[in-house]
């Protein structure tokens, strides 16, 4: 038998004739003779109403009471799951994280998982019976209830994935696979077969909003086989996609893996962008050695954490700008903690812009292949776009520009590296 471990996010059991179809699609994999662990998130928005809830008590709370208040959305959803698969005739159990149990840190409202052992859910499989865990929560040390931070279903999908060694990982969500790019933005976005775990990893830290960064993180460290599909799309449209023994011809999703899997690899994959981006210039810092080390140091110590970084001589020659960049949901707290070491820096202002995006583009292809950045600079000179800041690794180039260009700068950049779909 193949073994299935299938995730369903907020909007997928957003209500009850969703959390109806979200039971024919374990139906169907039940029927196909696998093994089937469902993980769920809450109803689209129960979250964000528990969160309400705790800060409209007390906006300074604890937060392992936070933890054990928001934790309960979840469990309202696998229970009402497993009683629907009841009603059409499948065995199947709730389980919450503490049950199985999924270990943690105590990290309360972004906890790490350390362990599962999933030895009693291999042994409900063998009987039959399908589970249904609660997503996004753990137990910790002190047997605490813990919560796994926004988007914690996914990770807690690839964990049990792994610990039951499960054949493949289906991700299900509003969205039918991983396009080269946003299909909101440019209409001819192709949606992709298979993209690696590298590439996966580098278009969620950049913006793409399809898969939490953790989740992928940790499928990479564990290869498990991740599927990013509808839940939207009919339950009986097609049979099960994995045979018996877990392999597969063909996915009616984008599977995220390993790259040897990929036979035919494009030199680009996609084009990410992130608006959530904020600028900081330091003007006319002292230009000696030892300089950025003040600047960054106070930062490291705040745990903010930093991307791209410009160091351009003043206009005196005696003097340096700094720019760099950080979340901007964490600016105000980035200029209080320079502004209280100017002292020690030595600048004469800060200047902030939150007028910026974020472009990327992704492929593990660039390792073999050179002048993919000369075309993505040439392509944006070309539309009159200017590069602020640059930034590169081993498979992506991002720039810094201003934020009227996005859709212009992404579309641009898809037909230049030949992305555009039919």
């Amino acid at each position: 038998m193949a073994r299935l471990v299938m995730k369903f996010g907020g909007t997928s059991v957003a209500d009850i004739e969703r959390i109806r179809n979200v039971a024919q699609h374990v139906k169907r994999e039940v029927d196909a003779g696998h093994q089937v662990a469902v993980v769920v998130s809450a109803m689209s928005g129960k979250t964000n109403e528990l969160v309400g809830w705790a800060r409209e008590v007390a906006p300074l709370h604890d937060a392992r009471e936070y933890d054990s208040i928001v934790a309960s959305g979840e469990q309202v959803t696998s229970g009402l799951l497993a009683i629907e698969l009841q009603r059409i005739g499948i065995a199947a159990r709730s389980w919450l994280g503490w049950q199985i149990p999924i270990r943690t840190d105590n990290a309360h409202g972004a906890a790490r998982i350390l362990d599962i052992d999933g030895t009693t859910l291999v042994e409900r499989f063998e009987r039959g019976e399908v589970a249904v865990i609660a997503g996004f929560q753990g137990l910790a040390p002190d047997n605490r209830i813990t919560t796994l931070g926004r988007g914690g279903s996914d990770t807690s999908a690839v964990a049990i994935a792994a610990a039951v060694k499960a054949d493949l990982c289906d991700i299900y969500t509003d969205v039918d696979g991983v396009y080269t790019t946003d299909p909101r933005i440019v209409a001819k976005a192709r949606k992709l077969d298979k993209i690696s775990y590298e590439e996966m990893l580098e278009m969620a830290s950049l913006g793409a909003k399809v898969l939490q960064t953790r989740s992928v993180e940790l499928a990479m460290v564990h290869r498990v086989r991740l599927q990013v599909r509808s839940s939207f799309d009919a339950p009986d449209a097609a049979p099960s996609c994995l045979r018996k023994d877990g392999s597969a011809d063909t996915y009616p999703g984008t599977l995220v893996c390993d790259e040897d899997e990929i036979v035919e690899q494009q030199i680009v994959s996609g084009i990410a962008y992130s608006k959530d981006e904020a600028k900081v210039t330091l003007v006319k810092v002292e230009d000696k050695p030892g300089v950025a080390a003040r600047v960054f140091g106070p930062l490291a110590d705040h745990l903010f954490n930093v991307d791209m970084i410009i160091q351009n001589l003043s206009d005196d020659g005696k003097s340096t700008d700094i720019t760099f960049t950080v979340p901007q949901a964490e600016l105000a707290r980035a200029e209080d903690v320079i502004r209280k070491a100017q002292k020690e820096i030595g600048f004469q202002e800060v200047k902030s812009d939150l007028n910026i995006v974020k472009i990327s583009v992704i492929g593990i292809g660039m390792r073999s292949h050179s002048g993919v950045a000369k075309t993505m600079f040439q392509t944006l000179g070309e539309k009159g776009i200017n590069i602020l800041a640059i930034t590169t690794s081993e498979i992506k180039v991002s720039v810094l520009i201003a934020a009227e260009y996005t859709e212009l700068a992404v579309r641009a950049l898809h037909t230049a590296y030949g992305l555009d779909g039919e």
